[in-house]
């Protein structure tokens, strides 16, 4: 590894090691450890969706036109965002809209560029003994489908609103009471889409 790549290393290990220090130090800060988020996640039409991508996913990543693509970077990244993901792009909107704490936006931050790059990154060094040069190319599409996942899977049917991002509710996060999953599955569908747009090339 170059000078630069340990540099940066070391520097987004001690961004996540921060990260890890707040959440520890106070957990019912972050509605990602609640019972309503899990509530909110664990539900039918998401469960599905996740295990289709992530078993898509992981089957065909040896496959792709990228050596650093096996089956366990895909599994583990494809946990991570399922995880993570609604909560992270919940929270940074919240944030910027003041209704969540920069600290939590902080930590969703961390945790979209952990799951998207920098769990990537350290399993490639730990694979190969060496920075990937895909790091940055990751980074972004990764980020994309993140992005894709997060919004997805806060979609909501409201009677009074129709199809909603969830996260712009009050009562976020929690499970969809009054679910249409018809109605839901043809909003969800333009972020399948691209998803889809992002992962195909790589096996064509």
């Amino acid at each position: 590894m170059t000078t630069a790549f340990v540099v940066y290393l070391t520097g987004w290990i001690s961004a996540c090691l921060a990260a890890g220090y707040l959440m520890a130090r106070d957990r019912r800060a972050f509605e990602l450890f609640g019972a309503g988020y899990r509530r909110f996640l664990l539900q039918d039409w998401k469960v599905l969706t996740f295990l289709v991508a992530a078993t898509v996913l992981t089957v065909v990543a040896p496959y792709a036109d990228d050596p650093t693509w096996d089956y366990a970077d895909a599994l583990f990244m494809s946990l991570l965002t399922f995880a993570t993901a609604p909560w992270a792009v919940g929270t940074l909107y919240r944030a910027l809209r003041r209704r969540a704490p920069w600290a939590n936006a902080y930590v969703a931050l961390c945790l979209w560029f952990f799951s998207a790059s920098w769990s990537y990154d350290l399993y490639i060094v730990l694979r190969d003994g060496m920075y990937p040069l895909t790091w940055l190319p990751n980074l972004f599409l990764s980020s994309v489908l993140y992005l894709s996942a997060g919004l997805l899977w806060s979609l909501e049917w409201t009677r009074a609103r129709g199809v909603v991002l969830q996260f712009t509710e009050a009562h976020w996060p929690e499970r969809d009471a009054a679910r249409n999953l018809a109605k839901v599955f043809w909003f969800g569908l333009p972020f399948m889409v691209i998803a889809a747009a992002v992962i195909l090339p790589f096996l064509v």
